[in-house]
């Protein structure tokens, strides 16, 4: 039986783990000692997996001993590829489990990269770095692969095995083993790229068109406000031609489509071209918070609101049913607010309490100490939907709820509650 070693137990690492170790030896290796010791106890704390799901797994080790990497002929790297604070690709854990894998090498061993990262990356920078720590060469003694990731964080319907997983590889050989590894897992079926550069590209605008779409729905909601037309109302009637495509306008934070486009621009200016669409969608998104912060000011000021400056806000996630607070813009968003002199509130059920931050109270119960007139529903998890009317206990008569996402339409809720859509 083939032993296949994963590199970082993360949001695609650990699912990818479990469903090979049906089919496979697996190593799970991750650096950090807690995740590790975690995951031996059957704890998930991104709550992928149930400590039941993670007993089940007897052809799985997890570990962070570089030792237990030794006999390994498949490994796959799942490390986080974010950016620095200039919007520039951070690579520097793709480095180092490039420079890991490259110290344990064996003849015919096949390196498959998930993480994201622009065309060219995975031969030209990490087959350099394995290639130079092993003494071996590609195609000679080991061979490449780049398999894209496509975990959609907190989606219970789209999971891994049944979304179509691309692969590209260093030779023809190689392609057809590891789509034959990977067919093992995904019932969607595999489809087998031409070249690694083609696979990479393929990632990289998949999240950077859903970032540009989601830019424009954005900017015409910034240019409707001041019309004073409801988006919602806007789209819904758009919506009944056959081929408009019905994004919706939000903070656009998280590991994927917040950071992928950044790898695309950054591969675009170094071979001298200027992504101007591409840029100006990440303008328009990276800014997003602060338009949704400032009209929601002139909202509550319109609606004469202006003697509680205690604010709730509902979610505090990237985006909803995930505790995953990578990236999110709620932060950015509730510090625009204070810095106008707001008093903020977060409720978010999947978040643990423990998060500080000095410009929010944060609760995961609803246990508020205030009462609020004034709500923005940023993030509908389905816990918050689910026990909206408690929530609804904690607001004042007449308390004015933006609905960014228009999602109370369906709830029955108190008819004195005014409800705004953005």
């Amino acid at each position: 039986m083939k032993k296949i070693s994963i590199i970082g137990m993360g949001y695609v690492g650990l699912p990818l783990a479990v469903a090979f170790q049906k089919y496979f030896k697996v190593t799970g290796f991750d650096l950090k000692q807690t995740r590790i010791n975690e995951l031996n106890k059957g704890f998930d704390i991104n709550n992928q997996f149930t400590k039941k799901n993670l007993n089940k797994c007897s052809n799985l080790n997890f570990t962070n001993k570089r030792k237990d990497l030794d006999k390994s002929d498949i490994f796959i790297v799942t490390v986080p590829t974010p950016i620095y604070k200039n919007k520039e690709p951070d690579l520097r854990h793709l480095i180092n489990a490039c420079k890991l894998i490259g110290s344990k090498i064996k003849k015919n061993n096949i390196i498959i990269f998930e993480s994201t990262v622009f065309p060219g990356c995975t031969e030209n920078i990490c087959g350099t770095i394995l290639q130079k720590i092993s003494k071996k060469k590609i195609n000679s003694d080991f061979f490449l692969a780049y398999s894209p990731e496509r975990i959609n964080v907190g989606d219970k319907k789209n999971t891994l095995e049944k979304i179509t997983k691309i692969v590209g590889a260093s030779n023809r050989k190689t392609l057809i083993a590891v789509s034959k590894i990977y067919s093992k897992i995904i019932k969607a079926g595999v489809y087998k790229c031409e070249s690694i550069a083609v696979a990479e590209a393929a990632k990289v605008i998949e999240n950077a068109q859903r970032d540009i779409n989601i830019a424009f729905i954005n900017e015409i909601g910034n240019i409707f406000n001041k019309l004073n037309i409801n988006l919602n109302s806007v789209l819904n009637a758009a919506s009944t031609k056959w081929n408009f495509l019905n994004f919706k306008p939000g903070l656009v934070g998280g590991h994927c489509i917040g950071v992928d486009p950044y790898y695309l621009t950054y591969i675009s200016k170094k071979i001298g071209i200027k992504p101007r669409v591409i840029d100006a969608g990440r303008y328009t998104n990276d800014l997003m918070y602060k338009n949704l912060s400032n009209h929601f000011h002139k909202l509550i000021n319109r609606n004469s609101y202006k003697k509680n400056k205690h604010i709730l806000v509902l979610g505090l996630t990237f985006k909803e049913n995930t505790n995953d607070l990578r990236n999110s813009k709620i932060f950015d968003f509730c510090q625009n607010l204070k810095n106008k002199g707001y008093k903020i509130s977060v409720y978010d059920p999947l978040v643990s309490a423990n998060v500080k931050n000095k410009n929010f109270s944060l609760y995961n119960k609803i246990n508020f100490k205030n009462k609020f007139n004034s709500v923005f529903f940023a993030v509908p998890h389905k816990k918050i939907l689910n026990n909206f009317n408690k929530v609804s206990n904690f607001l004042e008569r007449e308390a004015l709820i933006f609905d960014l996402k228009n999602i109370l339409t369906s709830k029955k809720i108190r008819s004195d509650l005014k409800i705004f859509k953005f």
